[in-house]
């Protein structure tokens, strides 16, 4: 009998990495693009900043308590959790995050708590609480007294947080080197400035919800470093296409050489140019467009993730064309999205039945 030989060609994978990562990684991204935002007016008492940080803490809260909600449906089953600590691997920036995290959450939800404090206080003395929401507001208000030093001190483990979140979240991606696209110092950066203009847009929002006008001379600062960002993320950009063009990185040729012959791809790219160059110019030419350029900064986020992850895990390693990726739509796609937003969205309404949002803001008008 004649020996039958069986050659593999190609093997169709399923995506590894879910709409929970994407999630994780917006929200999270979110969180701490909006803390940044909350020192200058919290901590640096700068004036014109003070309503617009409050705002901005209260999003990193929501986004930051949301966040490992999805990053623990990412590990399929959720009790995996504790393996990161019981076999911890430095040779794994995953495994570094494990220990990141709680030290951004534990200084982030601190911060908040010292920074809230007096207005809890206060909200609870104005008598505009039931009973029961009083007497809970007193009771986190803990005497509503400002620590200063121990806020300062919050603040900065907060910050060493926040910090190593945006390292491990960018050199989680950059590491794989099986995936060109992913393999690039770039990506880090990128993921940085769409979390801050993420961040941005959050607040402007919240802003809006405030009820405060846009053009208010308190949202300059917002539409200025929103502006920064969408010019910073065009200049990475064009670097990461100036150095596929050219050849002058081998890495960068081959990640453009995969998705340039596909028309996905190009209408991804002109996609995300295009909404960048809109944000850019309505944050410098029209204030008064706050609810608009808010939601394309959050739209800017969400594509930059969405389109790394799940497009770039439609790029196959050892094979011509490209994976097909449906969103299903049970727990695992649309609907694992929208109960991440339901989870914000129940966050959200719990802190501001006790600090509505106005008073966030009207405490710096």
């Amino acid at each position: 009998m004649n020996p039958t030989i069986v050659e593999t060609v190609n093997v169709a994978r399923e995506v590894a990495w879910l709409p929970w990562a994407v999630q994780y990684f917006f929200l999270i991204g979110l969180s701490y693009g909006a803390f940044l935002l909350s020192l200058p007016g919290i901590v640096g008492r700068r004036r014109g900043w003070l309503g617009i940080s409050r705002l901005a803490l209260l999003g990193a809260l929501v986004c930051g308590l949301s966040a490992p909600v999805a990053l623990l449906a990412d590990l399929h089953q959720p009790g995996r959790f504790y393996h990161f600590y019981q076999f911890f691997t430095p040779s794994s920036w995953m495994s570094w995050g494990s220990f990141f995290i709680p030290v951004y959450l534990g200084g982030l939800v601190l911060y908040a708590w010292l920074a809230f404090r007096p207005l809890l206080a206060q909200q609870a003395a104005d008598g505009g609480l039931s009973p029961r929401l009083a007497a809970l507001s007193r009771a986190l208000a803990y005497g509503g007294l400002e620590s200063r030093g121990a806020l300062l001190a919050a603040a900065a483990v907060a910050f060493v947080g926040a910090a190593l979140i945006a390292l491990y979240t960018g050199m989680e991606v950059m590491v794989v080197r099986a995936r060109p696209l992913w393999d690039t110092p770039l990506l880090p950066v990128q993921f940085v400035l769409t979390a801050l203009a993420g961040g941005i847009g959050l607040t402007l929002l919240l802003k809006r919800f405030s009820g405060l006008p846009d053009a208010a001379q308190g949202s300059i600062p917002l539409f200025r470093a929103l502006a920064a960002t969408q010019a910073l993320a065009l200049l990475v950009g064009a670097v990461w296409l100036l150095l596929g063009l050219t050849g002058m990185s081998p890495r960068h040729a081959e990640a453009l050489a995969q998705v340039a012959p596909s028309a996905a791809w190009q209408l991804t790219a002109v996609w995300a140019a295009g909404s960048t160059v809109l944000t850019l110019w309505l944050a410098l030419r029209r204030p008064g467009s706050g609810l608009l350029i808010g939601l394309l900064a959050l739209h800017s986020a969400w594509m930059m993730r969405w389109t790394i992850f799940i497009g770039g895990q439609e790029i196959p390693k050892t094979s011509a064309g490209f994976y097909q990726y449906q969103l299903p739509l049970g727990y695992d796609g649309l609907l694992g999205i929208v109960g991440t937003f339901g989870l914000w969205v129940a966050l959200f309404i719990a802190l501001t039945t006790l600090l509505p949002v106005a008073r966030l803001n009207r405490e710096a008008a």
